[in-house]
């Protein structure tokens, strides 16, 4: 497979731009460096996939136990019953 040379990024989100600056200052790499890292991380490409963005948590799964897991479930069932009058 071909490496693409060159990919230009348009409309990036001042959030996005911050974030990639940051990362290029306080790891003392380039712009691009820090886009690619970041664009790595987000896609679980890395070479880290724990790395990825949205799985800190991925080691818990499975963890709890059936009554861990029915405990957890009974303190929340409040949460899944909809006030009628909030809705009109």
């Amino acid at each position: 497979m071909s490496q693409m040379e060159q990919l230009t990024l348009r409309n990036l989100d001042p959030l996005v731009q911050r974030e990639i600056r940051q990362l290029a200052r306080r790891e003392r790499i380039s712009l691009n460096k820090a886009a690619l890292r970041l664009i790595e991380k987000g896609t679980g490409l890395g070479a880290r996939p724990d790395d990825r963005i949205g799985a800190s948590l991925d080691h818990l799964i499975g963890t709890w136990t059936e009554a861990e897991a029915k405990v957890f479930l009974d303190s929340i069932q409040s949460c899944g019953q909809v006030d009628r009058d909030l809705w009109e």
